[in-house]
C-alpha cells in the first residue's frame, strides 16, 4: 500500500525542531504497517524554495529517504472542476494536485493536516482515503489491535503539585505563554486539580477547568461577555495516539458543566500549531463557536464558546451541536445489549459488581463519544435526534433483578444500506466493541441457510454517548411500570416506548 504524505507532514517530520510530536506516532504507524511512503514533486519544489540554502540542503538530502513519485496524474475532470471554483491561489492549485494523486487511484492514501484538502475529498467523494494524522491513528489501532504495543491509562485526577512540570509536553505552553512566565502561573496552581492522561508513563493529555460566576471580569474579551455562570477549559492538550482522548476529556467538561448548573462553556486558544487547530476543528464539531478575541500581551487569543442552556433548543439534525442534551420531541427506543459488550462500549455504565479498572481507555470506542450499535431489529425507523434507552440483559434465571436500564443515547445517523462486508467492517470499527471476525459473523449470519441473496443484512445506528442513569431500573421495576408489560416479550431490537416512560425511568433515577 501507498501512502503519500502532504508537504505540510514532511516539513514537521524532518524539522531540526519538533513541531508536532503528533508525527512521531504516525510514522511509527506507517513502518509497522510496512506502508511505502510517498512524497509528490510538487512537495520537493515547495521544500526549495526555503531562503535558508542550507535548510534546502538538510531537506534534500532527508527526503531521500521517501519514494518520489516519478510521473504526475492527469489534472482533468471533476477535480480540475472543483479547484478552478474554490482555489484561490499556487498554494491551493498545487494542494489539489497532490490530492488528485489519491483520486486517480495512484496512491491509496493522503495524510495532510490542510482543512481545504479534506474539504475537497469530501467533494469528491474520497474523504475515507484522505486522513489527517490523529484519524489516521484511530483508523491503523482499531484495525490492528495486534500491533498495538503500548496502553493508555485511565484519565487521573491529580494535583497540578503532583505533575511533572518539566515534561517536554508543556514546551508549547512555556512558548506560547510568556506573559507572565507559563511555569510561574503553573507552580501557583498546585493545590488545584487536573486531569492527565499517560501513554508508556509519558503524559498524553492534560485539561484544567474552573467555574467562574456572573461576577468575573472579562474587559480583555472583545466582544464583551453578558453576565453568566460558566465553565472556563483553562488548559486543554491532547497528543494525538489513535484512542479518541480529546472525546473523553470533552465528557469529563460536560459532566462538570451539568454538575456545576453552568449555562456556558469557553476557552481561549491560539492556533499556531498544529495542535491547537485540531482542538478548535473538535470544540466546533460539539457546538463551540468563534466569539471573538482575548487581548493578552503574548498576543491574541481565539475565543470559543458553547451555550449550555438546558432551556435552550436541541439541534435534532445535528446532535453533536447540542450534546449532551436531549429533546423532549424525540422518540424514544428501548434496546438489549449483552452483559459481554455493555461495559465495554459503555464503560462510564459499569456496575458495582464491575471494576473500572478492567475498562481502562485503552481502545478508541470506550472513549469516543460518537459510537456504533449493530442490530437486526425489525424496527428501523430511527431518525436523527432519537433517544435509545440502553438495557443491559441480566443473568440467566434471575434476569428480573439483574437486567437493568443503564444509559441513554442520542441517534446520530441509521445507516441501512450497506453494500458489502468490506463496507460493513470498515463503518463499524473504529466505534464499536467487536473485533474483525466478529464483524463478518454479523455480516454473514444466517440460520435458515437461505441464499446470499435473501439473507437479512444488519444495519448501524451511530449514535452518542449522552448519560448513566446514577440509580438503574431492573427488570421487575420496568415491568410493574409498564415499560415492558410482559417479560415474556422482552425486545429484542429496537421498541418504542412513551415520553412517559423515559420520564418515570428518569425521576426513579435521578430522584433517589
Amino acid at each position: 500500500m501507498r501512502i503519500l504524505l502532504d508537504t505540510n507532514i514532511i516539513i514537521h517530520r524532518e524539522a531540526s525542531k519538533v513541531i508536532n510530536p503528533d508525527i512521531g506516532y504516525l510514522f511509527q504507524w506507517i513502518d509497522k504497517l510496512k506502508l511505502e511512503k510517498c512524497i509528490h514533486p510538487i512537495t520537493v519544489e515547495e521544500l526549495n524554495r526555503n531562503k535558508d540554502a542550507e535548510t534546502v540542503k538538510t531537506m534534500n538530502i532527508k527526503i531521500g529517504n521517501y519514494h518520489l513519485l516519478k510521473t504526475q496524474a492527469p489534472f482533468e475532470g471533476k477535480i480540475a472542476e472543483i479547484s478552478s471554483q474554490i482555489d484561490l491561489n499556487g498554494n491551493d492549485i498545487n494542494d489539489s494536485k497532490i490530492l488528485n494523486e489519491v483520486y486517480q487511484g495512484r496512491v491509496d492514501i493522503l495524510i495532510s493536516e490542510d482543512k481545504k484538502i479534506h474539504t475537497k475529498a469530501q467533494l469528491l467523494n474520497i474523504s475515507e482515503k484522505v486522513f489527517k494524522i490523529d484519524a489516521f491513528l484511530e483508523k491503523a489501532t482499531a484495525e490492528n489491535p495486534a500491533l498495538v504495543d503500548y496502553k493508555i491509562l485511565a484519565v487521573k485526577k491529580l494535583y497540578f503539585g503532583e505533575v511533572k512540570l518539566a515534561d517536554p509536553f508543556f514546551d508549547s505552553f512555556r512558548e506560547d505563554y510568556q506573559f507572565p512566565p507559563f511555569d510561574g502561573w503553573f507552580n501557583k496552581k498546585s493545590d488545584e486539580i487536573s486531569y492527565v492522561c499517560f501513554q508508556n508513563d509519558v503524559l498524553s493529555a492534560f485539561l484544567f477547568i474552573k467555574i467562574e460566576d456572573e461576577g468575573e471580569p472579562y474587559s480583555d474579551i472583545t466582544p464583551p461577555f453578558e453576565k453568566k455562570r460558566r465553565l472556563k477549559i483553562g488548559t486543554f492538550k491532547v497528543t494525538s495516539n489513535g484512542f479518541k482522548i480529546g472525546e473523553r476529556f470533552l465528557k469529563i467538561i460536560f459532566d462538570n458543566a451539568l454538575k456545576q448548573k453552568v449555562t456556558e462553556i469557553y476557552v481561549t486558544i491560539f492556533d499556531k500549531r498544529p495542535e491547537q487547530e485540531r482542538l478548535i476543528a473538535l470544540l466546533e464539531e460539539w457546538g463551540f463557536k468563534y466569539h471573538g478575541i482575548k487581548a493578552t500581551k503574548n498576543g491574541d487569543e481565539k475565543v470559543y464558546v458553547k451555550d449550555f442552556n438546558r432551556n435552550a433548543p436541541v439541534n435534532i439534525d445535528s446532535p453533536k451541536l447540542t450534546y449532551p442534551f436531549v429533546s423532549k420531541e424525540s422518540d424514544v427506543y428501548i434496546v438489549p445489549i449483552y452483559q459481554a459488550y455493555h461495559t465495554e462500549l459503555l464503560p462510564d455504565s459499569y456496575l458495582r459488581t464491575e471494576s473500572p479498572k478492567d475498562f481502562v481507555e485503552n481502545e478508541p470506542h470506550r472513549n469516543a463519544l460518537s459510537k456504533v450499535y449493530i442490530s437486526r431489529s425489525i424496527e428501523r425507523n430511527l431518525k436523527s435526534g432519537d433517544r435509545i434507552v440502553f438495557y443491559r440483559t441480566g443473568d440467566p434465571g434471575n434476569a428480573i433483578h439483574t437486567g437493568v436500564v443503564t444509559t441513554v443515547g442520542i441517534v446520530e445517523t441509521l445507516i441501512t444500506d450497506i453494500k458489502d462486508e468490506a463496507t460493513f467492517l470498515a463503518l463499524c470499527r473504529k466505534r464499536s466493541v467487536f473485533s474483525d471476525e466478529e464483524l463478518k459473523k454479523h455480516w454473514n449470519y444466517n440460520p435458515y441457510n437461505k441464499p446470499a441473496h435473501l439473507v437479512s443484512r444488519p444495519f448501524i445506528v451511530n449514535f452518542l454517548y449522552a448519560f448513566s442513569y446514577p440509580k438503574r431500573p431492573n427488570l421487575k421495576w420496568l415491568n410493574e411500570n409498564g415499560v415492558i408489560p410482559n417479560i415474556l416479550d422482552m425486545p429484542r431490537g429496537f421498541r418504542k416506548i412513551t415520553q412517559q416512560d423515559f420520564i418515570n425511568i428518569a425521576n426513579y433515577s435521578f430522584n433517589q
